[in-house]
């Protein structure tokens, strides 16, 4: 399989996938770096298809990446994005962090925070507007946090 052979393979399945909720949608892929980007617009099902907490979201999203290593895709890394929650959802992280880096600059002390691996990363990126903020992550697995704190 191709790189584009795996672009083409993940739009048809993420279709596929819609199909069974009885939605007949096109959906958007493009290769972007080393990701597969899947958007699917917004309709009848996007609550359903996002699920509590993003979980369903999530479950495709792994549908997908696990699909495509099982045809031996030279892409496996996936982002599965339904009605731009995730864009959303990283713009309201990304105020909420600006926040959190001010805070830490006007206090001096460092702030722990616990938030998946897309969330750190999303954070991380914001910390780049700062000249006087740092972040990383400590810890390992479920107990991994990102760390806001001034540069020395």
């Amino acid at each position: 399989m191709t790189r584009e052979q795996a672009v083409t393979f993940s739009q048809k399945f993420i279709e596929d996938v819609l199909t069974f909720f009885e939605l007949n949608i096109a959906v958007s892929v493009q290769l972007v770096g080393d990701i597969i980007e899947v958007d699917v617009p917004h309709n009848s099902e996007s609550r359903l298809l996002i699920g509590r907490n993003a979980e369903t979201l999530r479950c495709l999203q792994h549908l997908l990446s696990a699909a495509l290593q099982a045809h031996d895709s030279p892409v496996a890394r996936v982002n599965v994005d339904i009605a731009d929650y995730k864009k959303q959802r990283a713009q309201v992280l990304a105020d909420k962090a600006r926040g959190w880096m001010q805070h830490v600059r006007e206090t001096g002390q460092r702030k722990e925070v616990s938030l998946n691996p897309a969330d750190r990363r999303t954070v991380h990126h914001v910390a780049e507007e700062f000249s006087d903020i740092s972040t990383h992550s400590e810890g390992e697995g479920r107990d991994r946090v990102l760390v806001i704190e001034p540069t020395a």
